[in-house]
This record gives C-alpha cells, structure tokens and sequence, in this order.
C-alpha cells in the first residue's frame, strides 16, 4: 500500500499567502545514491522565496515555465535517516544528517547522499537545519573576500541568516567587523561580534570616514558606485546574488561589477555560492558542536504555520533564520 505524508506546495508563482497550502502527496522512494530523511527540521531562506514567486523572472528557465517544476518548497534540511538507496553504504537509519536540498518542506524528503553532513551530538536539529545554505553561503563569502586578520569588514544585511553567520566568521579570522542592520536587530549583531553596529535608518554607512578593507553585500539595495565609496581603493567589494529587477534580479549589477573590476585597484567580485562542497556543512556543524559559531534562530513555527513562516522571511525583515520544526529532536 503507498503511504502518503504532508508537504507544502504549490502550483503556480506567487507569494506564499497565496499560493502555497499544505497537502497530501506519496512519500518519496529514494533513487540511486540517494538517502530518505525524515524531516525534524527546515530552515527558511530569501532563495525559498524567490522561487516561490518565480522570482527573477529569468530563473523560471530553470525553476520551470510557466508553472514550478518541483512542487514542494523548501531547500535545508535536519533529520533522521530513515532509509537509503541502492549504491549507499555510507549512511544508515538512524542517522542524524543536514543538508540543502529539495522540497523538504515535507514529512520526508530525498537528499544525495553525497550532500548529507552528519549532525554531532548535542546540536539539536532545530540548528543544524539553520546552517547547510546560509552558513555555506557565508564561508565562501568571506573566503571570496579574503579576509585576514586586521581587516576592516562591512556587512550590510548583518542581521539576516546568512549575514548573521558572515559577523561570526569574520570576527573569528581576526577581523573588525561592522554589522549593518535594522535598529531592532543591533543587539544581536553585536552579540555575534561586530565591533560596530550602523543602523541603516539613522546612518548611511557609504558615507564612512574611514574606508573598508573588506564589504560584503547582502541586502543588495545600494548601487555599485554607493557600495563601491565604502570601500578602500585596493579593498575587495564581494557581491552575493542578492536582490534586484524582478525580471533579471542581480544580474545587471553584478555584471557591470565584473566588467569594472578589471579596470579599477577595487577588486569587485560577484558570486554564487556552490552547493556539496565537501565538508563544509559538516565543518560548519563541528564549529557549532565547539560552540565557537552560533546559529541565530530567531524564530520557530510548527509546521502547521509553515505557510506562515515563508510569508513572514518574504517581508524582509527576518531576525536571523526562521525554522520551521515538524518534530523535536
């Protein structure tokens, strides 16, 4: 008899309030190399919900046209090992794993096996689920940067998921990190090791005295030219994928950074974080077990209110990460 599970899905674009709802679908069978985890945990992240609005409108050439290709959100995942496939000897049920795959906004999703990272004990899964994109997204940021110790380091969006990762990784190279945020979130950004905190309501950060080694953009609502006055002449600008047009997102900034770069001292360097790098979640979860890197949850729903969650991450004014929690553990 095929059993059945809850997910969250959706079949047409749109804002999460209204298009997304939970419904009935059949428990997936793991393929080849791959591993079924049953979902204690997902964390919500900007990229859930650009997807789901089908967001820039260019990425629907591989999100699917005109309507979703995977239907169920959701990318990080925690759980359980609850069975493997054929080819997999390197996991078992019973397993604690994270990983950013897909729609794993469900009672139970397939993941490469090659992606899984192994959760240590005492990290409850309501934190690992928080690290696998963000907290790769911020390792490679500040590696993109090349942050050293002394540095002076600038981020702008501190206080989302992947910025409030980005403070503790920079402070811990060595770095003075100042943190840009919202004046309800300053607390926080200190907390996590910003020398400095500029709330960007009171402050413009682009008109500091003192210029910036290192500036890494999150928020993606200031020009090349406003970012690139915050940065010191031989300093590295470092452009995540960020916002932008509906229809072609960042993509026009980020090209027109790639294409000066050569020809200014800056060195202005857009990026896309890469997925299943190996080891990296796994470090990132080692760092977490050692206590030296913290995940900011800000906020947990049940999965009842996922819905919910990804509206309140698409407002844009997430404290650290929203995780959606289908069972303790």
């Amino acid at each position: 008899m095929n059993r059945t599970m809850k997910a969250i899905a959706h079949d047409e674009y749109g804002e999460a309030a209204d298009v997304l709802a939970p419904r009935e679908v059949p428990v997936p069978e793991p393929g080849r190399g791959e591993v079924r985890v049953k979902v204690h945990a997902v964390s919500l992240n900007a990229a859930d919900v650009y997807i789901t609005r089908g967001e820039p409108t260019i990425g629907r050439l591989a999100f699917g046209w005109p309507r979703p290709k995977r239907t169920i959100r959701g990318r990080d995942v925690a759980g359980v090992v609850d069975s493997v496939g054929p080819g997999v000897t390197e996991w078992s049920p019973g397993d604690r794993v994270a990983a950013e795959g897909e729609e794993s906004l469900a009672e139970y999703t397939c993941v490469k096996a090659s992606l899984l990272a192994r959760v240590p004990d005492g990290v409850p899964l309501t934190e690992a689920a928080a690290v696998p994109l963000a907290g790769v997204t911020a390792l490679q940021a500040v590696r993109v940067g090349e942050v050293k110790a002394g540095d002076r380091v600038l981020v702008n969006g501190a206080s989302g998921g992947v910025g409030t990762f980005i403070v503790q990784l920079a402070t811990a190279a060595g770095a003075e990190v100042t943190g840009v945020c919202g004046a309800g979130n300053t607390d926080l950004v200190r907390s996590l090791g910003a020398v400095h905190v500029v709330d960007y309501g009171v402050e413009d950060f682009t008109e500091a005295k003192e210029p910036y080694d290192v500036v890494i953009d999150l928020a993606g609502n200031r020009s090349l030219r406003e970012l690139r006055s915050a940065l010191a002449p031989g300093g590295t600008l470092v452009l995540t994928s960020g916002h932008g047009s509906r229809a072609m997102g960042p993509l026009w900034r980020n090209a027109a950074a790639s294409l000066t770069s050569p020809f200014v001292r800056q060195r202005l360097r857009p990026f896309l974080a890469r997925t299943g790098v190996d080891g990296e979640v796994e470090g990132l979860l080692e760092r977490v077990a050692a206590g030296t890197l913290r995940p900011a949850v800000g906020r947990t729903y049940p999965f009842e209110r996922a819905v919910d969650a990804l509206a309140h991450v698409s407002r844009g004014h997430a404290r650290g990460k929203v995780v959606v929690v289908l069972r303790e553990g």
